[in-house]
């Protein structure tokens, strides 16, 4: 590199910040996590060592391997749901909608919740779906009940209904851009053509917006993977996910070699997930091309 175009001494300093502050703040706790995950436990603390008894407790011990199955069950039920609920809508945003200010507004009233706390979200979800909340409420008024159910509230259902809402924005926004890709052009010349409106979608629109469709997808089901909070507030004894695990080996249970083996597991399966999505993305893009 010619001393014209070597960054200068300010310049290196500014662009070297984001990878001090990823090598500080992310290598290095996985780096430690990692290495804690082969400690022995002597209770009270865990005395630094080299097994892997801790990756075999989690396959060996039915309570661990079950929670990771329920967890990516439910991440993957959640980004279906949110996959049904936000195409639609992205869709008619971007081809249905004429007015663009029209259309700006209700992109953002999908975005607007993204600005609310997270907590306060699922809170809310916990007072429709309890007891007393507007969910029973409605359905003892109309006949349908004889009294407020429980039914509704801590267990799966809950979950998945929470965590829908919570991650839709996320599935909403990668759509709607993908979409407003698509060049209007092939539309228009494969109704010249004759093509129905149907046979348009699957052949045009449906293939052209997939890496948004698989974008979605990848951010709704790790989100869902790592929440914590949703299992706490609406989940219940069959609710609990492996976030949740993995905080009380931290906490309460004091295994922190347990913790942050299912931590490096964790980690594991959605580094997976993310190499998939890139993937499918990579084919998906040639195929087209």
């Amino acid at each position: 590199m010619s001393a014209a175009h070597r960054p200068g001494p300010l310049r290196a300093a500014i662009l070297s910040l984001p990878l001090v502050w990823t090598l500080a703040f992310l290598l290095v706790p996985y780096l430690i996590i990692f290495t804690i995950s082969f400690y022995t436990r002597k209770y009270p603390t865990f005395l630094p060592d080299f097994q892997f008894g801790n990756y075999l407790i989690i396959f060996e011990d039915p309570q661990y391997y079950q929670v990771l199955w329920r967890t990516a069950k439910i991440a993957l039920v959640v980004a279906l749901l949110a996959t049904l609920l936000s195409y639609p809508l992205a869709y008619v945003l971007v081809f249905k909608i004429r007015s663009a200010r029209l259309r700006a507004a209700l992109y953002l009233a999908v975005i607007v919740p993204l600005w609310v706390s997270y907590l306060l979200r699922a809170y809310i979800w916990k007072t429709i779906l309890g007891s007393e909340g507007i969910l029973n409420s409605f359905l003892v008024t109309l006949g349908l009940l004889d009294g407020p159910s429980p039914l509704f509230l801590y267990n799966q259902f809950a979950m998945v209904v929470t965590l829908t809402y919570i991650f839709v924005p996320f599935m909403v926004m990668p759509i709607y851009t993908a979409l407003e890709k698509i060049p209007r052009s092939l539309l228009e010349a494969s109704g010249d053509l004759g093509v129905g409106p149907l046979r348009s979608f699957l052949a045009i629109t449906l293939p052209l917006s997939m890496p948004g469709v698989i974008a979605g997808v990848t951010f709704t089901f790790c989100l869902t993977f790592g929440d914590f909070v949703a299992p706490l507030l609406v989940g219940g004894p069959d609710g609990q996910m492996i976030a949740n695990v993995i905080a009380s080996q931290f906490g309460a249970t004091l295994n922190w070699p347990l913790g942050s083996a299912l931590s490096i597991v964790m980690l594991l399966v959605v580094l997976a997930v993310l190499s998939l999505s890139a993937r499918l993305d990579r084919t998906g893009r040639v195929e087209l091309a």
